[in-house]
């Protein structure tokens, strides 16, 4: 019997260690020791978001009659945190792009940050990303935040309770994403980063409404929010590594912007503050190939090619990286 008694109590001690480490085992809140949370002002961030798609959730997604949120606008998500946000609404979403691809670096690659008050009341959201702008891939989230009392509109979230999720620290602290964490999508280039998707979980428990995690665990965060600033606070996403500027970062407007053909010579740049590798060659209407060379891009060179020695007539410019390539057709006098 006495044996039958240690080991209950054994087993019970176990079990409640075991619950301890399993509820707590993710990194605390901001300025607390252990914390991953990313001050606005560090040294570590070296760009920010230029764009910024909004579709916007209701207030109240069990309320057929309810609004759509409305607290802010898109553009506020531009930039470094600090110039308003904007609320996303229950299952709303936001898709942000870069002047620069983001790409699997060491350590963190990039940050999000929302607006909350304090290291509690938490509004959470799932995290995407792609390379190509149609084909998403979602951080895998963990929520072990108790799932049968619903947290109201006030409410508290424990952060050591989630993991990949954004909105886990309070304003002016980022929660950062690690892509090497999905380097094994066959369809994701993790080091070509586009796009960064912000979608709001759904806090509720209901299960007409609520989302998952990774583990089939209802997320439970602060619901109903029946306001204009409902669901996800979008406040910035920043950038901590950077893949080297390509010409093919930009849009086709934006590349046929910075070549200039004028008294037989190509004028270009980029701008840059990195080495662009790339290659120039160009083609007559017969395609034949009249001129080909490998280009290196930086401040320091004169970026001009000269076109002195071709005959009048209309060509066909073609600029290549190692996966890519634009063609623009252009008359020489």
């Amino acid at each position: 019997m006495k044996n039958c008694l240690k080991y209950s109590i054994s087993l019970l001690i176990y079990l409640l260690i075991f619950k301890i480490s399993i509820v707590s085992q993710f990194a605390p809140a901001a300025g607390v020791q252990g914390t991953t949370a990313i001050h606005k002002d560090s040294s570590i961030f070296v760009n920010w978001a230029v764009n910024c798609f909004v579709n916007i959730g209701q207030e109240d997604i069990s309320n057929p009659q309810s609004i759509l949120a409305s607290a802010g606008d898109s553009s506020m998500a531009v930039g470094m945190p600090g110039s308003g946000i904007v609320s996303l609404g229950d299952a709303g979403e936001a898709i942000l792009t870069f002047e620069r691809f983001i790409q699997n670096g060491p350590g963190w690659d990039f940050a999000i940050f929302e607006n909350s008050f304090n290291n509690t009341f938490l509004e959470l959201g799932f995290v995407e990303v792609s390379s190509n702008g149609i084909d998403y891939f979602r951080f895998p989230p963990t929520s072990l935040t108790q799932d049968t009392i619903q947290i109201d509109a006030f409410g508290s979230v424990n952060t050591t309770q989630i993991n990949n999720l954004a909105g886990k620290y309070r304003a002016n602290y980022g929660t950062p994403f690690d892509l090497e964490e999905l380097s094994n999508e066959p369809n994701l280039d993790v080091n070509s980063i586009s796009h960064v998707k912000i979608i709001d979980v759904i806090g509720s428990i209901d299960s007409n409404y609520c989302n998952y995690d990774q583990f089939s665990n209802k997320i439970n965060d602060p619901f109903p929010t029946p306001f204009i600033s409902s669901g996800f606070d979008l406040d910035a996403v920043g950038v901590i590594n950077e893949a080297p500027l390509d010409i093919f970062n930009i849009n086709l407007s934006d590349f046929l912007r910075i070549l200039k053909i004028s008294n037989r010579c190509i004028e270009y740049s980029l701008n840059s503050k990195q080495n662009v590798q790339f290659s120039i060659s160009i083609i007559d209407l017969t395609g034949k190939l009249i001129l080909q060379k490998s280009e290196i891009y930086n401040t320091s060179n004169s970026n001009k090619i000269d076109l002195k020695s071709l005959r009048s007539g209309i060509y066909i410019l073609n600029i290549s990286t190692k996966s890519k390539n634009q063609s623009h057709k252009f008359i020489l006098n």
